[in-house]
């Protein structure tokens, strides 16, 4: 193995979760770079692997990151791996991957398990499109600006949460984005796991009086398509962006995504005005 940093996702909840690949590169790399060294040493001793770690942290990658950069420059192999799921998607690793390319050395990521994936999959919510928006702010005022922020965005938008925080999030998520259909998906892929899905009011109901505990992550619905949109006011944004040099899919995708009308219905409104325009 070459000088080089992989990017290596670990289990979310059952270790079994881990892929053969990520074993062999933990086993065969010069050092593994954890967000914390003893629970990444439990992962490693369950699989009877030896590999030296050093810890990667948010306080530490400020300066942990150059350093680490500079022994793979000079032929090291570096796994970077977080306590749980795939390194940088909420979790460390963006600025040591930042450094890595800025330095011009290989990044080789491995595919493997993220929470968002896991329950988006399972939602039954809309997945053609979605917005991860990683964890909300803790504060209220600011926890409130950013899902207003979102409150338009038309697709699936995912978050994580803690256990603590949940019951007041989604009183936010109601009052801000209204009563739209949810999944909480908690303790994913490990003894608990548990999925609640309804509307925000009906999972809100049913977690009122419960203590929670565990990794939590909310799924839910994008914004639904404006009922006040006039058939004229679409047929003039279709002649607008066609007047443009736009085609007809890409006509049809910017009017879903600005009108939040379905693919289909859109694609079928853009080549019917097309054929109206044609010489006969």
């Amino acid at each position: 193995m070459a000088g080089a940093l992989y990017i290596v996702p670990t289990p979310i909840g059952n270790l079994e979760d881990i892929t053969l690949r990520a074993l062999r590169v933990l086993k065969e790399v010069d050092l593994i770079a954890a967000e914390d060294t003893r629970h990444t040493q439990h992962l490693l001793n369950h699989f009877g692997i030896t590999t030296a770690l050093t810890s990667y942290h948010e306080h530490n990658e400020k300066e942990k990151a150059g350093k680490l950069v500079e022994r793979i420059k000079a032929g090291a192999t570096i796994a970077l791996v977080s306590d749980a799921g795939t390194p940088a998607i909420a979790d460390p690793g963006f600025r040591l991957i930042e450094t890595a390319i800025a330095a011009n050395v290989a990044i080789v990521p491995l595919p493997g398990a993220a929470a968002l994936l896991t329950v988006l999959s399972a939602s039954g919510l809309p997945t053609d499109r979605f917005f991860f928006a990683g964890f909300l702010p803790a504060k209220k005022s600011a926890r409130a600006a950013k899902l207003s922020a979102l409150s338009e965005q038309s697709a699936t938008l995912v978050f994580y949460e803690a256990p603590h925080r949940l019951r007041e999030t989604l009183s936010d998520l109601l009052r801000l984005l209204g009563d739209r259909q949810i999944v909480v998906g908690r303790e994913v892929s490990k003894l608990h796991e548990e999925f609640l899905r309804g509307t925000v009011s009906e999972v809100a109901a049913r977690l009122a009086s419960r203590e929670l505990k565990g990794e939590i992550t909310i799924v839910i619905h994008g914004a639904s398509a404006p009922s006040a949109v006039s058939r004229a006011e679409l047929s003039s944004a279709i002649e607008r962006l066609a007047s443009g040099g736009a085609g007809v899919k890409q006509v049809a995708d910017m009017l879903s995504e600005r009108y939040r009308l379905p693919r289909r219905e859109a694609y079928r409104m853009v080549l019917e005005s097309k054929h109206r325009r044609e010489p006969k």
